[in-house]
């Protein structure tokens, strides 16, 4: 269920708009936090963007490995593998 905030913002000359540090602070928002944007009917949809593994999707225990999300399902599976390509499983 959508609530209001009562927080109205405007948007600047270049298509700015500042998200109070009350709201940041409340979805645990830090500078450099990705913002997705979603559309519903003729509402916009703000929330942090969560990039899922590479490999299933999954956006729970996400390591970075060389600047791409892996879980850590698909992180056992890769290893077992390597193991079995290795001669080792």
């Amino acid at each position: 269920m959508m609530k209001s905030t009562g927080v109205v913002r405007a948007i600047d000359m270049l298509g700015r708009l500042v998200m109070p540090a009350e709201l940041r602070r409340q979805l645990h928002l830090s500078e450099g936090d990705q913002i997705e944007f979603l559309v519903d009917g003729d509402r916009v949809i703000l929330q942090k963007y969560l990039s899922g593994c590479i490999f299933c999707g999954n956006t729970t225990d996400i390591i970075h490995f060389k600047d791409k999300p892996v879980c850590a399902a698909c992180q056992k599976l890769l290893a077992d593998d390597l193991a079995k390509l290795q001669g080792k499983g």
